[in-house]
């Protein structure tokens, strides 16, 4: 049997070391000596002795978080030892390494798997939820693994080293340790009172040193302020929760 399926870029990728790797741009492969986690419902194919099993949001606390605040990573845990390939609506994927004393803020749709070495917890995005109908919350991801995360298209990376302003729809993850803000996109007037707009009423800013990932598609917001319209639901008990 003869095609141009059956090409060396379609076959799958052979690797002497166990972890997650590209397939290609849309699959994830994960060599698997042991166990990883990955959202639910995200495997396509796997080969050997594999179990799944599900973790909700990856423990009681998270799960309660992930009730109040809406953001989150429905889990699974995968174990064995095989391939197990990985994907998300046809998603891009790309890898993130982190080391000892990195930290990565990320919306949590956009997380499809990492090592279980790795740690994370849902953080309130300190100056933003207020004003604006993005979400309240990230997942925040420390100490040392990798990441599959997707986009929507392909992002540009920001080297935030001066001031950096995102649509909050369109910004997949960042450095942790960035300072984030609320910025009016467009100055009040006459204009608005008649119902004209740019559509950018605000943005995200950045400041610090880091980086920040920018997808060329405006995800509807999601989180607590998105499930809530946009109103104000930072304060008391959540901030106690969350700070």
């Amino acid at each position: 049997m003869r095609s141009e399926l059956f090409s060396a870029d379609n076959l799958e990728k052979e690797s002497a070391q166990p972890g997650l790797r590209l397939q290609n741009s849309k699959l994830l492969k994960a060599e698997l000596n042991g166990e990883f986690m990955a959202r639910v419902g995200s495997m396509v194919a796997y080969q050997g002795q594999v179990q799944f099993e599900a973790l909700g949001s990856g423990g009681l606390g998270k799960f309660l978080k992930q009730k109040l605040t809406g953001e989150g990573v429905p889990l699974m845990r995968v174990r064995g030892q095989g391939d197990v390939f990985l994907a998300e609506n046809a998603a891009d994927i790309h890898l993130i390494d982190l080391e000892p004393g990195d930290g990565l803020s990320i919306n949590g749709a956009n997380v499809l798997a990492f090592d279980s070495t790795l740690n994370y917890d849902i953080k309130m995005v300190q100056g933003v939820g207020a004003a604006s109908n993005a979400g309240l919350f990230n997942c925040v991801f420390t100490g040392h693994g990798r990441i599959a995360v997707t986009t929507k298209g392909t992002p540009v990376v920001l080297t935030v080293d001066q001031p950096t302003y995102v649509d909050p729809q369109a910004a997949i993850c960042w450095s942790a340790n960035l300072q984030t803000g609320y910025h009016r996109g467009e100055q009040f007037g006459l204009g608005t009172l008649l119902g004209r707009t740019t559509g950018e009423r605000f943005t995200m800013s950045f400041s610090g040193q880091g980086f920040v990932v920018v997808q060329p598609s405006e995800e509807p917001p999601g989180g607590l302020a998105g499930a809530a319209g946009g109103q104000q639901q930072s304060g008391g008990l959540l901030n106690n929760l969350f700070d």
